[in-house]
């Protein structure tokens, strides 16, 4: 952390993307050691900024959770607690290989305010209103690139990248599920979800995209669930050209954004822009581009371990919700409101520490996203591994995939989790009842 990055640095990091808490920037200058690199910088509520040196980052109850991870309880901000719960969680069960922990650099104030006035104006209006650059922040996260290939030098091979946000990938089979929300055993969160969304005006048009398919090791589902991304790549799907945002959108949502979904404008203009790195006639460039990441999230097996890790949440939130009642020593709210005691509440607190912290690992799993960068291979050189061959143009690329946005989740958060679990579920039940109520009275008549 000897860097310290001032004001006359904020010019050379541009606006490449954010989420919820953190804002990404993208190198630009000429200094060697931030070429192909990012910047994460924290985000806080706009009006609101969030002093965040203390004792602890975590809370009472989240030191409970996590004191057996190493120096995570005593981290003094969330940022250095989060890229320890990377390093130290996710990294072992994702694989290294596929997970970059970063490194902090510090920051300055009038860096940040200056990088906030720079992006203000490429950030999407409903991310400016309802967040900012924490100027009290006295670090950043410093990334790899992983939307370009090669690192070290200024000027990149010619790469194209695309980021997945896979999403739930299993169905859950939870004795904790209630009778009347059995239906989170037959469908995807993610497909419920989408109902939600579209009556809440969060996306102008429902994908097809699901979830099971990505992950179903069937090479034929995994096209399919990728063709869809690409169709309506809402904020799960996103592809850069050497660094640069060629399809979906920035902002992390794309309602009602022109280039939310697929259009024929849109998918001719990406036909010609990756004609670059693809080969194939006229219309097959995006055809082949889809099987190349059909075939390599096939291949690579890289959604397996992702899959592993969600399925460490055994109990589904409807059970793991009770075991947080009992963390936080409340009494449990849901089973007041059932009228009747859940026997989850009889356990050792050592098991509903471990339930609870599973189910955080997993929600982080299931919120993540993939990000897979390709390069052509110019001679049949090098090992085979991280390659693939795409018969229909002959062509071999290379490849890496790595696991991004792999945020600590907060334990605070449970209750919301429920009550948004509850809401997509009651949603899509009404929903579902009220299309096959129309179906009766349309035979009837």
């Amino acid at each position: 952390m000897e860097v310290v990055l001032e004001q006359k640095d904020a010019a050379d990091w541009v606006y490449r993307g954010e989420g919820a808490a953190n804002l990404v920037l993208a190198y630009i200058g000429s200094c060697a050691a931030f070429f192909g690199k990012v910047l994460r910088i924290g985000k806080a509520p706009r009006n609101r900024m969030q002093s965040l040196n203390s004792p602890s980052a975590l809370s009472m109850h989240e030191c409970l959770l996590w004191k057996d991870i190493d120096g995570l309880i005593s981290s003094p901000t969330k940022e250095i607690a989060g890229q320890l719960f990377v390093k130290h969680v996710m990294s072992p069960l994702l694989g290294s290989e596929h997970v970059d922990c970063g490194m902090r650099v510090l920051v300055s104030k009038e860096f940040l305010a200056s990088v906030e006035k720079n992006v203000l104006s490429q950030r999407p209006a409903w991310r400016v209103v309802s967040g900012q650059v924490n100027t009290l922040c006295d670090s950043a996260l410093l990334l790899s690139d992983h939307s370009v290939f090669h690192h070290g030098t200024p000027k990149e091979e010619q790469c194209i990248s695309v980021e997945i946000k896979p999403k739930c990938g299993f169905l859950p089979n939870s004795e904790f599920i209630a009778e009347e929300n059995a239906i989170k055993k037959k469908v995807a969160r993610f497909k419920m979800h989408q109902f939600l969304k579209l009556h809440e005006g969060e996306i102008s048009q429902m994908s097809e995209y699901d979830p099971l398919d990505l992950f179903s090791q069937s090479k034929d589902r995994v096209h399919k669930a990728i063709n869809a991304l690409f169709t309506t790549p809402q904020n799960n799907f996103r592809v850069f050209l050497n660094g640069s945002l060629i399809h979906g959108s920035l902002g992390g949502v794309a309602s009602n954004a022109n280039n939310s979904n697929c259009t024929e404008s849109t998918s001719n203009a990406f036909e010609d822009i990756i004609k670059c790195i693809m080969k194939g006639e006229d219309g097959l460039c995006t055809t082949n581009f889809i099987q190349l990441l059909a075939e390599t999230v096939y291949q690579s097996k890289v959604t397996d371990r992702l899959l592993e890790v969600q399925k460490l949440d055994i109990y589904d939130i409807e059970g793991a919700i009770h075991a947080y009642y009992d963390i936080i020593s409340q009494h449990c709210k849901i089973c007041t409101e059932m009228g009747e005691e859940k026997s989850l509440h009889d356990i050792p607190l050592d098991r509903s520490v471990k339930i609870l912290r599973d189910y955080l690992i997993a929600a982080t799993a299931k919120d993540c996203s993939l990000m897979i960068s390709f390069r052509q291979r110019s001679e049949e050189v090098g090992s085979a591994d991280n390659s693939v061959y795409l018969e229909a143009t002959d062509q071999t690329f290379d490849y890496k995939a790595y696991f991004i946005d792999l945020d600590m989740k907060p334990l605070k958060k449970m209750e919301y989790y429920y009550e948004l679990d509850q809401k997509i579920v009651r949603h899509y039940t009404r929903n579902v009842k009220d299309k096959q109520d129309n179906t009766m009275e349309d035979k009837k008549s």
